[in-house]
């Protein structure tokens, strides 16, 4: 039987622990028991935890063997700009998109988010993590993605938010019919070498109604190059889905 993996909080030698709501989560939801045991990701590798103490706001494992995981192909670097929008829909996306196995987040403050919403991000940023730390351990990944602190989309090449000289896409609206933008996939296909590089790929997706044309314009201007899913035109959670498998599975 496989067991269920935890992200540890805290790790001091061959003791791990869970901290606060995560220990809360395993100890009232879970009722876990001392001598259970599961797979502790420590940040470098993933060891068989067993559990030591019991409080409602922390869990100690004492470490034991390193797991032998299945070797996988390797995974491509994929940072996701994601502009917000309502966040029951986006934070839907960000777990999936987790799933998937994502890298990097960014949440972009573009011209059609709500003024509450951009408000409300900054605060928002602690409950994403929090999505992200458990549907990491869900898919049993060994590390959560970074979520970065909400940019305005003026911003988002500044101070190395995303690397310049690495691939970048914007998502636009599907212009079918019109010759306008080329595949995704196709994009993706002549980016190939960037696995072996390391470089990362930042594929950007707007909000509902996509990206407005001056920020269009921005993202040309910048050396982004445009990219379309089809010709017919997604949600914004559904773009961000499929655009991040896709790129997963065609870099890989």
């Amino acid at each position: 039987m496989t067991r269920r993996r935890w992200i540890a909080d805290e790790v001091t030698g061959n003791t791990a622990a869970l901290v606060g709501e995560h220990a809360a989560h395993l100890a009232r939801v879970l009722r876990a028991e001392v001598g259970q045991e599961f797979d502790i990701a420590t940040g470098e590798e993933v060891r068989r935890g067993t559990i030591t103490t019991i409080s409602y706001d922390r869990i100690e494992f004492a470490l034991g063997a390193k797991q032998h995981l299945r070797l996988r192909s390797a995974a491509p670097k994929i940072t996701l700009a994601l502009a917000i929008f309502k966040f029951d829909r986006m934070e839907w996306a960000i777990e999936k998109c987790t799933e998937i196995g994502v890298a990097r987040i960014i949440p972009v403050i573009s011209r059609r988010t709500d003024a509450h919403l951009a408000s409300a991000a900054v605060k928002r940023r602690e409950r994403w993590q929090r999505i992200v730390r458990q549907a990491s351990e869900q898919s049993r990944r060994s590390a959560p993605p970074e979520i970065v602190a909400p940019v305005k989309l003026k911003d988002l090449e500044g101070d190395g938010v995303v690397a310049a000289d690495a691939p970048r896409v914007v998502l636009a609206e599907s212009l079918a019919g019109s010759g306008g933008d080329a595949r995704l996939g196709a994009i993706l296909e002549s980016h190939l070498p960037v696995v072996a590089t390391g470089d990362e790929v930042t594929l950007a997706v707007g909000p509902e109604g996509g990206w407005a044309d001056g920020e269009l314009s921005w993202f040309y201007e910048a050396g982004w190059v445009a990219a379309s899913l089809g010709d017919t035109i997604l949600r914004a959670e559904t773009a961000a889905i499929v655009a991040t498998a896709l790129a997963i599975e065609t870099l890989r």
